[in-house]
């Protein structure tokens, strides 16, 4: 089997590399625009395509793959960027489009649990999507562009859900690489919100053999929530990670406001997804 994965030198991608390349059974193929470095495996393939402008011959470029695990999407994390509709909504469909009718069989392309809106509570595959940012709404495009493409095409298309993260590589404005800055600096205390909100989380490293395994089913499986299926506090969370460092800082809790775009409390269902890779 050849694997495909685009933004591959992204935080979600070097995990997913990373399980490809331990597991063995595959080619893997790394699409970056990024200089292969240390983010990439031994025995991985590395070959640059510039989603703006896709060439005609990129089905061959990519060493005509079984299956492309699409993780590409740029200007993250703005979520409220109009650019994610204006014009990346239209080059993401455009090269994606262009390797299906030259040939793609299979694809797993990552979405947002953004594309719930503020729908609390636990969210199932079956909910109706209502996207309220321009980067959640976006990606609901996208999916529904897909779609068609596959009822006309046959592609076998997994829409994986993704939800909140955490790890190695993150960017530096994520909650996770603040507080570990913080703990490097030795800062006394971890300015954050009030941490109540409830979330779902999973180490990108569980995320990334997530969407491993679905990238193996023989089948497209629709839309699939990739999370924990439980609802973590925020709180709870940054409190694991300083107990589990033994980082004696102060949590500075209600330093920033809650934000706006999000519910309060929400989280996603994994049946589905444990369903699909528990035997696998």
């Amino acid at each position: 089997m050849r694997i495909a994965v685009t933004g591959a030198s992204g935080f979600v991608g070097r995990h997913v590399l990373r399980v490809l390349a331990d597991a063995g059974d595959a080619e893997v193929v790394a699409v970056s625009r990024q200089t292969p470095g240390s983010w990439m495996p031994p025995g991985v393939r590395h070959v640059s395509i510039d989603l703006t402008a896709t060439p005609a011959d990129a089905f061959t470029m990519l060493g005509r793959p079984d299956v492309l695990i699409h993780l590409a999407w740029s200007g993250l994390p703005n979520y409220q960027s109009r650019h994610h509709f204006e014009t990346h909504l239209s080059e993401q469909y455009r090269f994606i489009e262009r390797l299906v009718t030259s040939g793609l069989s299979t694809l797993v392309c990552a979405g947002t649990c953004f594309e719930y809106g503020m729908q609390s509570g636990e969210l199932v595959e079956s909910l109706q999507p209502d996207p309220r940012n321009p980067y959640g709404f976006a990606k609901d495009a996208l999916r529904r562009e897909l779609e068609f493409l596959a009822a006309d095409t046959g592609v076998e298309l997994t829409w994986a859900r993704l939800f909140y993260m955490y790890g190695e590589g993150q960017a530096a404005g994520a909650l996770y690489s603040q507080f570990m800055a913080a703990r490097a600096r030795g800062d006394a205390e971890f300015r954050m919100s009030g941490g109540e909100q409830l979330r779902d989380y999973l180490p990108a490293e569980d995320v990334a053999r997530y969407l491993s395994l679905l990238a193996r089913t023989a089948s497209g499986n629709g839309i699939v929530n990739v999370c924990s299926g439980r609802p973590t506090s925020v709180r709870s969370l940054v409190e694991g990670w300083r107990e589990a460092l033994g980082v004696p800082m102060k949590l500075a809790l209600g330093h920033f406001p809650y934000p706006s775009y999000e519910p309060m409390a929400f989280w996603g269902s994994n049946a589905k997804l444990l369903q699909l890779t528990e035997a696998r």
